[in-house]
């Protein structure tokens, strides 16, 4: 399960993160990462934790489905949050046919679409 403080929560990170940040799709899902994004509810100087969202809308599935595809992406993004830059926002979209993926396809195209927003990755 993801960490509370890697959660995020909040409607205007959301917006920051899908309106500001970079965009990387795959055919199951799009990340949107908003890299070194400082908090502004953060008090102290210390570095805010990576925090990650998640939307799975009606047009993957029942509410069932729909659970469990976040489940399986919060799961997926726990061990995922160290790689990323301290104080970024990431908001992972699940598409209509992550309802049907299977766990490795799901690794595959998150991994792929996280590699490319940190610049390791070719269009």
């Amino acid at each position: 399960m993801l960490p509370t403080e890697n959660r995020l929560r909040r409607r205007e990170d959301f917006a920051t993160a899908v309106r500001r940040g970079r965009r990387a799709g795959r055919p199951t899902l799009v990340v949107h990462l908003r890299s070194g994004a400082t908090d502004p509810h953060a008090p102290g100087e210390s570095a805010p934790p990576t925090r990650a969202g998640f939307v799975v809308s009606k047009a993957v599935g029942g509410a069932v489905v729909r659970n469990a595809v976040k489940r399986r992406l919060r799961h997926l993004m726990r061990d995922r949050v160290a790689q990323l830059p301290p104080g970024s926002l990431v908001v992972v979209r699940a598409l209509p046919g992550a309802g049907d993926a299977d766990h490795a396809q799901l690794v595959q195209d998150l991994d792929a679409a996280l590699q490319r927003l940190l610049g390791g990755g070719a269009r």
